[in-house]
């Protein structure tokens, strides 16, 4: 309930200051595990790759948010993972794999801090340690900014990638960091294919 109040409140916001347009949103999985991977250009991504896709999606908070009064309790009713940041967190990676185990979706970001040039750099492996070690469905989405008031931010959520060759040999490091190129190379080619206005075009304004 209060996940659903929270969305329609940032649809309102983000459809008169920040109007998004969203393409791609059919390639989301209604039901099962999914673990969405964007780019990361703003603080203003989270809401947005989560608030017109039809699911509750899970994202990581700093676990100092959530002693906040109010904002912890409203950020720990619409399910966001606790994590602290510079160390790792052994609670949020099992906190993360329960929500997928439980058929949920998290959207993540694997280059692990915002990069405002809007270069897709490499990604950590936090990602692709999610994807090996769950049934997820992994749907890359590239965020095309920069965020400008009332101006169109385009959105792009693409088909699902195929991990499966790397599920099938022993995960270690050098097998994580492959598949989180690969995670990367597929969220690369959305920012930078050439788009034709779709069918399935979304445009909040």
């Amino acid at each position: 309930m209060v996940y659903k109040l929270v969305r329609g409140l940032l649809r309102v916001l983000y459809g008169i200051f920040y109007p998004l347009e969203i393409h791609g949103a059919e390639n989301i999985p209604r039901e099962g595990p999914v673990l969405i991977c964007a780019n990361h250009i703003s603080l203003l991504d989270p809401p947005a790759v989560g608030i017109w896709v039809e699911r509750q999606i899970s994202f990581f908070a700093k676990e100092e948010l959530f002693r906040i009064p109010l904002l912890g309790t409203i950020i720990r009713k619409v399910g966001a993972i606790p994590v602290r940041r510079g160390a790792g967190d052994r609670k949020a990676l099992a906190a993360t794999l329960e929500v997928l185990k439980n058929g949920g979706t998290v959207a993540i970001f694997p280059e692990g801090t915002r990069i405002k040039s809007g270069v897709i750099e490499q990604g950590k492996k936090g990602a692709a340690f999610f994807a090996l070690r769950s049934d997820a469905v992994v749907i890359p989405a590239a965020i095309l900014g920069p965020y400008r008031l009332f101006r169109k931010t385009k959105i792009i959520y693409g088909p699902p990638i195929d991990l499966s060759r790397f599920k099938e040999v022993k995960a270690n490091s050098a097998v994580m960091e492959n598949a989180s190129e690969v995670i990367m190379q597929h969220i690369r080619n959305l920012a930078s294919s050439s788009i034709e206005r779709p069918r399935n075009l979304h445009t909040i304004q």
